[in-house]
């Protein structure tokens, strides 16, 4: 079965908590992810998501020259601090159930207290869509649903 190392992202993308919320936005559009470990040196010490930027930032409607640009907030100003981990020899089902319930999109996966993964809830799409192609393929064809008239 699945594991939380065989479904993790390992490729990390994490920033310093001197860096901005524009360099944090930047990152998350450039590598089209929506959640960054912030690491003071190999500590994991917070997590800034896009929705921590969007929080954050004033919206572009606003005049500009009264706006707080992202360049000007600091990721250790916006960034969660109290963050839920997971470790790497954690059960995924617990895991799973971990973000669902607590409604958190991301789990940073610890391996005696370093960072080396990151699991999200788009990972569990993936695992739930592989589960469904596996149970379809197993499943007998009912031949009635051919049948179907759909307006």
């Amino acid at each position: 079965m699945f594991s939380i190392e065989a479904i993790m992202s390992t490729n990390l993308i994490t920033v310093p908590p001197s860096a901005t919320l524009a360099e944090a936005r930047t990152l998350m559009h450039d590598n089209r992810i929506h959640h960054i470990p912030v690491l003071d040196g190999d500590q994991l010490i917070g997590l800034i998501s896009l929705t921590n930027v969007l929080a954050a930032t004033d919206s572009f409607l606003r005049d500009d020259g009264t706006r707080i640009h992202a360049n000007d907030i600091g990721i250790a100003d916006a960034m969660v601090t109290e963050v839920a981990t997971v470790d790497v020899n954690a059960s995924l089902r617990h895991a799973a159930l971990f973000l669902e319930r607590h409604k958190i999109g991301c789990l940073p996966v610890l391996d005696d207290g370093a960072l080396v993964g990151i699991i999200t809830d788009t990972d569990f799409v993936a695992v739930a869509i592989n589960l469904l192609e596996q149970i379809e393929e197993t499943e007998p064809v009912d031949e009635s649903f051919d049948d179907l008239d759909v307006a």
